[in-house]
């Protein structure tokens, strides 16, 4: 956790990062859920599950660019302060979501590489370090795909969150993150 500070907002990169992860996620999900809508070996199919690839790729790049930026920024205070063990449950589900934000393309490409294919995406292909084992492959995609469910919850719980904060805690937790909203006073 960040040292608290007088600011009102985060700072600029981390709001615009932390929506742009929200729509990455939004992409990632869409991807992955709909490629069923599309018959297998089909080039939309295909194009569906490539692009679950990329957006899980970029989600992987920002959150270290995120992780980076929070190391060397502070947080800006709630207000009014919230009990101490809603600050310890909010930075529990933060480390989750980060966790999940670096370990769902991990396993991702470990699937896809246990299967002896290459991630291609699209300027170029992320390399096979992995050697074929489709036993392994399948369980780390049954792994994947529990994790996935779990991550629905995460991101609910924490858009719930903050929505509880805002309109009935009615402190600035929400706030902060939003720009153009005037935090609590």
């Amino acid at each position: 956790m960040m040292a608290q500070s007088n600011l009102q907002h985060y700072t600029k990169p981390l709001i615009i990062i932390h929506w742009l992860t929200l729509l990455l996620f939004i992409a990632v999900y869409c991807s992955i859920e709909f490629r069923g809508l599309f018959e297998r070996g089909t080039d939309a199919r295909t194009w569906m599950v490539k692009s679950h690839f990329i957006f899980g790729c970029i989600i992987w790049l920002l959150v270290w660019i995120r992780l980076f930026v929070r190391r060397a920024q502070t947080a800006p205070a709630i207000i009014p302060a919230i009990p101490d063990w809603q600050h310890k449950l909010a930075g529990l589900f933060h480390l989750s979501l980060y966790g999940l934000m670096l370990a769902m393309p991990v396993l991702g490409y470990s699937i896809v590489s246990l299967e002896g294919k290459q991630v291609d995406l699209l300027l170029f292909d992320l390399p096979n370090v992995l050697s074929a084992n489709t036993e392994l492959a399948h369980d780390l995609e049954e792994i994947h795909e529990l994790i996935g469910k779990l991550g629905y919850a995460l991101i609910g719980v924490h858009a719930v969150a903050a929505l509880f904060h805002h309109y009935m805690q009615r402190d600035n937790t929400l706030s902060r993150m939003l720009p153009r909203i005037k935090p609590r006073s």
